[in-house]
């Protein structure tokens, strides 16, 4: 398997670039939207918790999908947190463009001794679930 920055052969033997993932996939930075999505959906997974809330019509970027990281030092020293945030950055770059949905933010906290241990792959499945439900109509 070809990694997703590689390019693609074409028939004229030209490279030919992928498309992308996703046209609009933006990072949190303010602390406003980080704690905007705290007071939001909570959802629980062995390696991280989901933060979620569907933005206004008249914030910016209302079809764009945000995402935010965070570790505090529970997790450790900078060398374990920064870990941790590679690991959720990653698992969102592949999950949340399938699962997400436009017009809302997403916060990804890690936790003590799961984040940066716990199996990729169980990761990945938790956050596709933790979305499932987020997003799962309540009655």
């Amino acid at each position: 398997m070809t990694p997703p920055e590689a390019t693609v052969q074409g028939q004229d033997g030209r490279g030919t670039e992928p498309p992308p993932a996703v046209s609009v996939f933006l990072t949190l930075a303010k602390r406003a939207d980080f704690l905007r999505a705290a007071q939001a959906r909570r959802q629980g997974a062995a390696g991280f918790l989901l933060q979620a809330r569907r933005r206004r019509e008249d914030e910016p970027q209302p079809d764009a999908i945000r995402v935010g990281y965070t570790c505090s030092k529970k997790l450790g020293n900078a060398v374990a947190r920064n870990r941790a945030k590679r690991r959720l950055r990653e698992i969102a770059r592949m999950v949340i463009p399938l699962h997400g949905r436009p017009g809302w933010d997403y916060v990804l906290v890690g936790r003590p001794g799961a984040t940066a241990t716990r199996d990729f792959a169980d990761l990945q499945a938790d956050l596709v679930r933790a979305l499932e439900r987020i997003h799962a109509d309540k009655p």
